[in-house]
């Protein structure tokens, strides 16, 4: 039975960002970001078998076309990095455009995520059914998480959720064995 990392990629991108942001920089190119880096040191101590990012499939979007194209090819350049560094990239789910009002009254474009955590959740369970898992590592602040990780309690599947100190979510404290926060300083180093 292995060790395994599940990371909700966009999740915790915009995590990272908001470290970068709270500290007066721009946000890195993640296609050049040591994650490897970031996840052996903070992991320091938990023998990881796997890490599996998890994202939703970009698609052009006809309202932003230039900017859909100049994510998805970000997006591919990440994938091809998170590979070549040991991490197993899933793309499941869906990346939906929305319009709605804002405060002043004004329709704006938006963007949601859709599918990511339930295949998370998925992939959680089966292998802890299938016997393939004893501890996993949930790298997300997704609160809707929340059942499966129960799920894993109820078949003593070990719980680690590994969380910002920046904003942690109260929550999967709760309902993991153990809580590792990554620091706003370790997030900048890598």
């Amino acid at each position: 039975m292995r060790t395994i990392l599940f990371i909700d990629g966009e999740n915790f991108l915009k995590k990272v960002k908001d470290v970068f942001e709270s500290q007066g920089k721009s946000a890195p190119d993640f296609h050049l970001y040591n994650f490897r880096g970031l996840f052996d040191k903070v992991l320091d101590g938990v023998q990881i078998d796997e890490g599996i990012f998890y994202f939703a499939k970009l698609r052009e979007h006809q309202n932003t076309i230039k900017k859909s194209r100049q994510l998805i090819d970000q997006r591919r350049l990440l994938k091809t990095h998170l590979e070549n560094t040991g991490f197993r990239v899933i793309i499941k789910g869906n990346v939906r455009g929305q319009l709605i009002k804002n405060h002043k009254g004004k329709e704006v474009l938006i963007f949601k995520e859709k599918g990511v955590d339930v295949k998370i959740a998925v992939d959680m369970v089966s292998f802890s059914c299938d016997g393939k898992i004893k501890t996993a590592v949930i790298a997300s602040s997704d609160s809707d998480l929340q059942p499966a990780i129960e799920e894993l309690m109820k078949r003593n599947i070990e719980r680690i959720y590994l969380g910002f100190e920046h904003l942690p979510n109260k929550g999967l404290t709760y309902t993991t064995n153990r809580t590792i926060l990554i620091r706003n300083s370790e997030i900048m180093k890598f």
